[in-house]
């Protein structure tokens, strides 16, 4: 299956941004998409399958617990992919920071220049 086909569905995605902050059990996976697609667990479950077989999440036994965790390998194939696009972003993002960064120098200088002097505030006594 194409990385794209798995993350393609909403409820894979959204277990991969849960798995993204760290390692969590498949109950926890199963309560947090059952609550937030309306899916059952063993519907949970059957996404937990697809993400582990297609190599994006690791699994592993912790007594009677499952722990899910990303595997970032495919993550990385799905970036290189990426790259080839980055230009239709990249560059309006760069000149995005830059006109940001001069507003903010603009708002500084003007900011500093309104500020009275201490000694004005003495003299209005």
């Amino acid at each position: 299956m194409h990385a794209f086909d798995v993350l393609g569905d909403p409820v894979r995605r959204r277990i991969m941004e849960l798995l993204s902050s760290g390692e969590r059990s498949a109950g926890q996976i199963a309560e947090v998409v059952a609550a937030e697609f309306g899916i059952s667990q063993p519907t949970a479950s059957g996404h937990l399958r697809v993400l582990r077989e297609n190599g994006f999440a690791t699994v592993r036994s912790e007594g009677t617990r499952r722990l899910y965790a990303v595997e970032p390998a495919p993550l990385q194939e799905v970036d290189q992919w990426l790259d080839g696009f980055r230009q239709f972003w990249s560059g309006p993002l760069d000149a995005l920071a830059t006109e940001l960064a001069r507003g903010k120098r603009r708002g500084s200088k003007r900011s500093r220049s309104s500020q009275p002097n201490s000694s004005d505030e003495g003299d209005s006594q």
